[in-house]
């Protein structure tokens, strides 16, 4: 009998890990049901365009210190026929009002890189707003024009900015191509980056003041052209409606 009682014993044991070891592995799923449901529910802004068999990408500039090379990269992008865009800072718009006029003059796109170049993420939704309308109002102001792409300063971003940017009728972006020109890179150092990621939709990230921007830029330029790829805006690349954005900033047109 106590050979029986013992066996009896031991199975009511192995029975109740059994069931525990169920419970926690279905309290292991529901939590990880949570995070992906958490996770898709996240916002991202557009890093590249699915364009199809289109062969198109778009330059952009981010302009929040100095202004020396700004009329040479106009200069080179009017050589080859190349519109941009422009992608400033409002300390650097109320310093360099002249140049902030030459850029639209030239007929390039002008993007919205916030007021103070601040951790956007860490605003509220009014500090977040008056970094933004603050830009907008002083671009329209000088240009006639209102931007409607913006970019995050250090690309960065959360749910809250993406949606207060959208609630402001502008699209988020970023960029798939960084050139890295903003920690002195070579001309063809910075050719072979964009050499080894160019791909249809690209948006590929300069800075207005770097070291060798106007060395860089009519190689990057001259290479994608004998390659096929043309060149649009931000603002005309990325889609104003219909669309969808997947896990990876990918912005594709609803079919």
């Amino acid at each position: 009998m106590f050979y029986s009682f013992k066996i009896k014993s031991v199975y009511k044991i192995l029975v109740t890990l059994c069931i525990i070891a169920a419970l926690t592995a279905c309290i292991f799923m529901v939590n990880n049901s949570t995070i992906m449901t958490a996770g898709s529910n996240r916002k991202l802004p557009v890093y590249r365009v699915d364009t199809g068999e289109n062969k198109v990408v778009a330059l952009s500039f981010d302009a929040a210190w100095g202004a020396d090379k700004t009329g040479g990269i106009i200069d080179i992008l009017n050589k080859y026929n190349i519109k941009a865009t422009f992608f400033l800072v409002g300390f650097w718009v109320d310093k360099y009002e002249d140049e902030v006029k030459k850029i639209a003059e030239n007929g390039f796109d002008i993007g919205n890189h916030s007021n103070n170049h601040l951790k956007m993420s860490t605003l509220q939704n009014q500090s977040i707003i008056d970094e933004i309308e603050y830009v907008n109002k002083k671009v329209e102001t000088l240009t006639g024009k209102r931007p409607y792409v913006f970019r995050a300063p250090f690309g960065d971003y959360n749910n809250r900015l993406i949606e207060n940017v959208t609630n402001l009728n502008m699209q988020a972006v970023q960029w798939s191509i960084d050139t890295l020109d903003w920690k002195g890179l070579q001309a063809d150092e910075i050719l072979n980056r964009v050499k080894s990621k160019a791909s249809y939709g690209d948006i590929i990230l300069f800075h207005n003041n770097s070291d060798h921007v106007l060395d860089a830029l009519p190689k990057v330029i001259e290479y994608l052209l004998e390659n096929g790829y043309t060149f649009q805006t931000v603002s005309e690349l990325v889609y104003k409606s219909g669309f969808t954005i997947d896990v990876n900033g990918v912005q594709h047109k609803e079919k």
